[in-house]
Formats: C-alpha cells, structure tokens, sequence
C-alpha cells in the first residue's frame, strides 16, 4: 500500500499474525499507509519512540495518535470504511479466547522449549478450543454467518500457525469444517495481497 500525503504509518512484520490481521482490515477498508517493515530482533528507534513496547503492529497517524493493538487498529481502520460489513461480526468473546487462552497454548505447543513446556498438553488445550470453532462452523461458512467478517480474520492467522505447527497431525483430525474455512482464507486473494513481502524499513539519512 504506497504512502499518499498524511497517510498513517504502519510498522509491521510480515509472519507475525498479529500484523497479518491488521493489514488485512487495512486492505479491505481501502485505508492507505505507508508500510514499514520491521526486523523484530533489529527494531527501529522510530517504532520504539511511538510505541516502547515493541511490538507489532504499530499504526500512526498524521495527527500523532498511535494505535498499537491489532484488533483496534481492526477496529479504526473499518470504522473508516467497511465495505463487507467486518464489524457486524465482531465477537469480542470470540476474539478474546483467541487472543488468551488459545494463544496461551499456541505459545507453548509451538514453542515448547522455550516456554519449558509439555507441548502434547498444549496442543490439547489448543485443540478443545479448535472443536468450539468447528461446531460453531457446522452450517455455515464462517464464524459468524456465511461471509467473512472480523471474527474470521481476526482468528484466521492464530489456527494458520496453530496447523502449520504440524501440518501432518492438524489435517488429520476431525476438524472437516474448520479444514475447510481454512484452505479458504489461506486461498483468498486478500490473504495473498497482504503476504506480498516488503523490504526491511530503514530511515533515509
């Protein structure tokens, strides 16, 4: 998304599913920003003065105001424009157990070792979860209906680490429906847009 005068500045990195969420709110509401991508071992004194706690996404605006959760900058940049109607699907109990305690198992079934954790324990907490969402699927094809909406991409990139995990393990559970919302999204000419890679942001001196 090329930078026009005022556009707000959006720190991102590409893999980081927090960022993937944001960006794909940003591309369907039309919202233009400059994007700068960031190494998160390397991160610019420009995203740490507007945002010390160093993670991304990090979106600010010409004013000043720094949006720095994904879901509000979900939240703004659909306020905006929402062509699809994103917001009618916004199920803040949803988002909430995606963001705590599927996200809990996530880390520590996925990075098991560094967490010093049993991950066959995580993944099972994980997956209790992923049954939730396969029941709440049956009948439908999204979370909340039969289009997509902020539920659904807000929780997308979560289960699209949660399965490539172990992608071998994940497609053969009993999980048709979830599989199927899945391969969608991965297949989606927005998840494609948003995955373009970007060169790492310096400061022009």
């Amino acid at each position: 998304m090329p930078k026009t005068a005022n556009a707000p500045i959006l720190y991102s990195f590409r893999r980081c599913p927090y960022a993937m969420r944001a960006r794909m709110a940003l591309a369907i509401s039309e919202t233009e920003v400059e994007h700068r991508e960031v190494v998160l071992r390397d991160k610019p004194e420009a995203m740490l003065e507007a945002s010390p706690k160093g993670t991304v996404p990090v979106v600010v605006l010409d004013d000043g105001t720094v949006i720095e959760e994904s879901v509000d900058v979900m939240r703004w940049s659909l306020g905006e424009n929402d062509p699809e109607g994103w917001l009618s699907g916004d199920d803040r109990d949803l988002i909430a157990m995606i963001d705590g305690p599927f996200k809990h198992h996530l880390d520590r079934y996925k990075y098991s070792t560094r967490h010093d954790t049993d991950p066959e324990e995580h993944r099972a907490g994980a997956f209790a979860i992923l049954e939730q969402l396969e029941a709440r699927l049956e009948g439908r094809k999204c979370l909340c209906g039969d289009t997509r909406s902020m539920a659904d991409i807000a929780t997308f990139p979560f289960i699209r680490q949660f399965a490539n995990t172990d992608r071998e393990w994940f497609d053969a559970q009993p999980l048709p429906n979830l599989q199927r919302w899945l391969a969608e999204h991965l297949d989606s000419p927005l998840f494609k847009q948003i995955m373009v890679k970007h060169d790492k942001w310096k400061l022009d001196l």
